[in-house]
């Protein structure tokens, strides 16, 4: 009689891991400040943040810079915004952060002048190395440059660039660098065509 043959489920609980976790080890890593001081932005982000109104802009940039990120000048950030280490992140004139954005700031993420980062996006510097059986951590710096519209939901991976005066649609996964005036759009996300501005 011929056995039938194991479900994936079977076969994937009986295989063995590839990984070590046991072996994992950021002690290498350096977040940029003490670990008292990462605990009170972390208690001044849950705590007072969501507590300001959410037209209280200057409010929430004033807390940012107080713990090291660079400001610029007319910036909207609301109150669901989320930054890992403040001091990681620059963030240009008049520019725009959307609710549930999440700038995961191991490596620095810079924004440009007058970007808008739309709802729900992850701007993340940080990942794991997948060939490395102890799950090493990888950073890398985003930049999103100057003019550029990161539009709802979208997620930004470590090391990458988005042009200047680029577009990302709704829902894309940037893997690679978008070059300057181009809108990209899926998942991964590609290049569809040329940005086309109004004359001012």
């Amino acid at each position: 009689m011929t056995e039938l043959p194991d479900s994936p489920q079977k076969i994937a609980l009986s295989t063995p891991p590839a990984m070590d976790l046991t072996r994992y080890d950021q002690s290498w890593y350096d977040r940029g400040r003490s670990g008292w001081y990462v605990l009170l932005w972390w208690l001044v982000q849950g705590v007072v943040f969501p507590l300001t109104l959410h037209s209280a802009h200057g409010i929430r940039c004033q807390l940012l810079r107080w713990f090291g990120a660079e400001i610029g000048r007319g910036v909207t950030i609301r109150p669901t915004a989320r930054f890992t280490y403040p001091w990681k992140v620059a963030i240009g004139d008049h520019s725009w952060v959307g609710d549930d954005v999440v700038f995961y700031s191991l490596a620095p993420i810079r924004l440009g002048r007058h970007c808008v980062v739309s709802q729900k996006c992850y701007l993340c510097a940080g990942s794991h190395d997948l060939s490395d059986p102890a799950f090493g951590l990888e950073v890398a710096e985003v930049v999103i440059g100057n003019g550029a519209w990161v539009a709802t939901d979208c997620f930004v991976a470590p090391g990458v660039t988005i042009g200047a005066n680029a577009v990302i649609g709704a829902r894309s996964s940037v893997f690679r660098d978008i070059p300057s005036g181009k809108i990209a759009v899926g998942s991964p996300c590609k290049v569809r065509g040329d940005r086309i501005m109004k004359p001012g």
